[in-house]
Order: C-alpha cells, then sequence, then structure tokens
C-alpha cells in the first residue's frame, strides 16, 4: 500500500483523482490539470508536498560536515535563513539525489530532500555525519504545502501569523523565515514566484483551507511536472540518478569546485573534467503536432541519444524536452515518434521564465 500525507482525506474530499507517485497516493489533478497549469502562472496554486523529507542538522561540526556533504559550498551562506541548492554525490560523482539546505544557525542546517529517495538519503547522510558528531534527525511529523504564482505570496502572506505576514513578504529569494513551528521559504518547483511553507501535520488541513479561502487553487502533481519542465528544472529519477553526474545533468552550476574543499565525488569530477563529459543534456522543442515522451530515441549527428522528461506545454502550446545525447554538436536533432523520425529545435532551458517564453523558444533562435 502507498503511503499517504496527512491531506489525503482533504484531497479526496475535494474529488481529487490520486495516483501512486513514487510509493505515495497523491493527487494528478482536482480536474483539469491544464487549469490547474494556468492557474499557477498566472494567479496562485498550491501543492500537497508533504511526502518531501525534512532533515535537520545539528552541531559544532555541522557545516564542515556540509562542506564535505554537497558538491555545492555552504560556503556561500553566510546569513542566516539564507537557502542553497545542490547535489549530493557519491564517490563516482553519480547524484544520489539533489535537495535544498537552509543555513538556520552556527550549528543548525536543514536539508529538504526527495520523498522517493528519502530512506537511501537519509541512511547516506546519517552514515557520513557520524565521524562529524552532527546529530540527525529526520521530521516525517512535518507537512508542506508549496503556493506558487504571481499572487502567491501575497495571498498566502494573508494567512499567516501577522508576526510572521511582513517577514515573509520581505523575504529575498532562496531564504527562509521561522516563527514558532511555521517556516516559511521563498523557494519553489514552478519557475513561479511562491513559498513552501512547513507546519505541523495536525495543523495542515485548516492551514490548506485558509489557502483555499484566501483564493488559492489546489493542484495536482501533474501541472507540477509541467510547470517544473517548463522552467527547466530537473527531476531526480528521470533526469538524473546516481548513474549520472551534475555535468551530464546540465547542473554544472550547482558545481562548486573552492580551493580546500575535499566534498564526496570531487576527484571523479574533475576527471571529467579534464578528459571531457561524454553525454549532455539539452532541450528540445517540436514544432510540429506531437508530444515528447520520457523514452523517445533521439538522433544527432553525433550518435543517439533519449528523451528523459517530455511533455505537452501548456504555457508554450508546443511538446518541449530534455534529452540527454552525445557531447558536442548536436547538429540537425530528430525525435522517433511513432516510428517516423520527426524534427526538433535545441534550445537552452528553461523554456518558460516569469510566466513568458524565453528567447528563441517560440520561433527558431537566429544566429
Amino acid at each position: 500500500m502507498p503511503e499517504t500525507t496527512v491531506l489525503n482525506s482533504v484531497h479526496r474530499a475535494l474529488g481529487a483523482r490520486m495516483v501512486d507517485f513514487g510509493g505515495w497516493d497523491m493527487p494528478i489533478s482536482y480536474g483539469s490539470q491544464i487549469e490547474e497549469h494556468h492557474a499557477v502562472r498566472g494567479d496562485a496554486g498550491m501543492f500537497d508536498v508533504s511526502h518531501m523529507t525534512v532533515v535537520d542538522l545539528r552541531g559544532a561540526g555541522v557545516r564542515t560536515f556540509l562542506r564535505h556533504l554537497l558538491a555545492n559550498s555552504v560556503d556561500k551562506l553566510g546569513v542566516p535563513g539564507k537557502a542553497l541548492y545542490s547535489c549530493m554525490l557519491d564517490a563516482r560523482g553519480g547524484v544520489i539525489d539533489d535537495l535544498i539546505v537552509y543555513f538556520l544557525e552556527d550549528n543548525y542546517f536543514r536539508l529538504v530532500v526527495n520523498a522517493a529517495t528519502r530512506d537511501k538519503d537519509l541512511e547516506w547522510i546519517r552514515e557520513n555525519a557520524s565521524p562529524f558528531h552532527v546529530a540527525v534527525e529526520h521530521h516525517p511529523e512535518l507537512a508542506m504545502i508549496a503556493v506558487q504564482g504571481p499572487n502567491a505570496r501575497s495571498k498566502a502572506a494573508s494567512v499567516l501569523p501577522a508576526a510572521l505576514r511582513e517577514r515573509s513578504l520581505a523575504l529575498k529569494p532562496f531564504s527562509a523565515a521561522r516563527e514558532g513551528t511555521l517556516f516559511v521559504a521563498r523557494t519553489g518547483y514552478t519557475g513561479e514566484d511562491g513559498f513552501e511553507i512547513t507546519l505541523p501535520g495536525s495543523e495542515a488541513a485548516a492551514f490548506w483551507r485558509q489557502l483555499q479561502d484566501a483564493g488559492i487553487r489546489p493542484c495536482g502533481l501533474g501541472a507540477r511536472d509541467t510547470l517544473r519542465l517548463e522552467a527547466g528544472m530537473n527531476l531526480y529519477g528521470q533526469d538524473m540518478d546516481d548513474r549520472t553526474t551534475p555535468f551530464e545533468a546540465g547542473l554544472a552550476w550547482t558545481v562548486s569546485l573552492d580551493e580546500g574543499r575535499d566534498f564526496i565525488g570531487r576527484s571523479a569530477l574533475e576527471a571529467q573534467r579534464r578528459h571531457g563529459v561524454p553525454r549532455q543534456m539539452i532541450g528540445l522543442v517540436l514544432d510540429e503536432k506531437g508530444v515528447l515522451r520520457h523514452g523517445q530515441v533521439v538522433h544527432t549527428a553525433l550518435g543517439v541519444g533519449e528523451v528523459l522528461s517530455g511533455t505537452f506545454s501548456p504555457t508554450l502550446g508546443k511538446g518541449i524536452a530534455f534529452a540527454r545525447v552525445p557531447a558536442g554538436d548536436p547538429g540537425a536533432v530528430s525525435v522517433e515518434i511513432r516510428g517516423k523520425a520527426v524534427p526538433v529545435r535545441v534550445v537552452k532551458p528553461p523554456f518558460v521564465r516569469n510566466g513568458r517564453p524565453c528567447a528563441g523558444i517560440l520561433t527558431p533562435m537566429q544566429g
């Protein structure tokens, strides 16, 4: 039986269509997935992401530990409340998971990692934390609601306690504020502005209804997937895994090869950079009718690859995808769709930013 979040009965009461998502019984949509997508791009929508894993790290050696654990450098986090996106790698440079790390106090950091990788993540974190004498606290009792869209912050702030309302509205991107049991972060997975709000599970249902009364539309994981792909954001297990390095997953920008820091997987990444990355991740746009899907074969001038994440983009009205192909200039590219080689354009993600198509996405790029 799949696991359930504390909001499961709320979703069912709203008539959500439920699916098994990575071992969790989750809402895929509450009606029209397209309308939910547009609600986030144009106004405000909310998602139950309580299946995500919240892990608190405490101890005098916690920063030193995270400098060793993560490919990005927590030394960038100099002010409490700031956050950082990073990959957690194995010794071969493979991505164990991607996560967000929050600096809360000198001896206190918070990680939010993926649901499907929870058990292996916790085992890896605990194993590597032991030599640094860092306490690892998993918090399954917490719920998380993501409120996303151009009006998300103002609408969500209206139901927050007064002591947190103004502080939350003043947050800069990738930063967080706390008040009692509420944790509000200006982060998300849609390419829109908004909050990810963590709170006790016992308070989640009432808070969800308050957000709904404030005009925020419940949205399912179907819309979350089309939104994140338009925004050029990877999905773990589909766009990357422990057989893929950040360099092969379009995540080189998350790797900090700062001097004097020997993080797990660094030597493998340095070797790959010296010898050349064999594969690359590219963005594709299909101008003809059709939809790009995971697993479709991609033909390039340098060899064969495959579609990783693919979907019909509601914002663009076109098929879009990530694909992993041989490194180098791919030349003319086509995708096999129902036995036919269909030409596609290679573009640089993201496809959509702040609700608008990025340059060169809707029409062929010049030059």
